[in-house]
């Protein structure tokens, strides 16, 4: 059925493409896959495929051409009214179409090549963006500003972040690096290499990443290796939500000789602020130099 469905769409969107484009007036941009995206105008029925590309439409006032959004989209707010389009790794590739978007948002990592090939058979414009650390996420709000027709407003809240991480960056300056272990779960414990997000807001707020040279992008680590390693701060995120915060960081109080517990530099950090590659990324930059450099605030 969704293949018939994809058919008919195709054809009805073909026609109308033949009726009404006006190749004189495309402006052409290329995304992170290298490839020419041409759009006629700036779009104004716009569906992000992550959590993250919602946020920064909001944050750049696109708020109201946003038609459609993946579950767990819940910043801001108003992000909860809008209908849904499954989550970002189960596309509801009909609900899309319903939709009628003149744009997708997607990204290389957090979306299926497959969905958006799905998307592209149907003459859907799909974007694809691939920020991989804290400055490349700016760079990110700068070109979704172009190509979604806000280049000015963009570059100004782009240049806001930017400052705001020099600032971060200037007072962690000339100071100790502290060893630093992120925990992002809880059982079993897991944290991060240097191949993420989260290593780099460690980095850029002057602290040393304790599993940043493991050899797998999240791996498990055992309690005898934090133990041994005796990281100076320890950061707890998690996507459990209540209690079970609060809980991770007691169990850790047991271990006196770790440098993090003798001192009380265990702290909880929201995961929504440091998983998503967001404008509120900046957010947890500082958020995360002020617990591991308090002296510098």
């Amino acid at each position: 059925m969704l293949k018939i469905f994809l058919k008919m769409v195709a054809k009805s969107t073909l026609i109308m493409l033949l009726l009404g484009s006006n190749p004189a007036q495309a402006a052409e941009f290329r995304d992170a896959l290298g490839r020419s995206v041409n759009l006629a105008a700036p779009p104004q029925r716009i569906i992000p495929l992550i959590p993250s590309l919602t946020e920064i439409l909001y944050f750049l006032g696109l708020g109201d051409k946003v038609v459609g959004v993946t579950e767990f989209s819940s910043y801001p707010a108003e992000a909860l009214k809008k209908p849904k389009i499954g989550s970002y790794i189960s596309l509801n590739i009909e609900k899309i179409v319903s939709l009628k978007p003149d744009l997708v948002i997607a990204t290389v990592d957090g979306n299926q090549p497959g969905a958006i090939a799905m998307l592209e058979q149907v003459h859907i414009k799909v974007f694809v963006v691939n920020p991989r650390n804290v400055e490349e996420v700016i760079a990110t709000i700068v070109t979704l500003g172009r190509v979604c027709g806000v280049a000015a407003e963009a570059e100004q809240k782009a240049q806001n972040l930017t400052a705001r991480l020099r600032q971060v960056q200037e007072k962690v300056k000339n100071r100790p690096t502290p060893l630093v272990f992120l925990q992002i779960n809880l059982k079993p414990i897991m944290s991060v290499n240097r191949n993420t997000f989260h290593h780099d807001l460690i980095r850029l707020a002057g602290g040393l990443n304790m599993t940043r040279d493991a050899s797998i992008t999240y791996p498990v680590i055992s309690l005898e290796d934090v133990l041994t390693r005796k990281p100076e701060v320890i950061l707890i995120s998690s996507m459990e939500r209540g209690g079970r915060f609060e809980e991770a960081r007691q169990a850790w109080q047991r271990w006196s000789t770790i440098p993090a517990v003798k001192t009380g530099r265990i702290h909880l950090i929201d995961s929504d602020l440091i998983d998503r590659p967001s404008p509120r990324i900046v957010n947890s930059l500082e958020q995360i130099a002020r617990l591991i450099h308090p002296e510098a605030f």
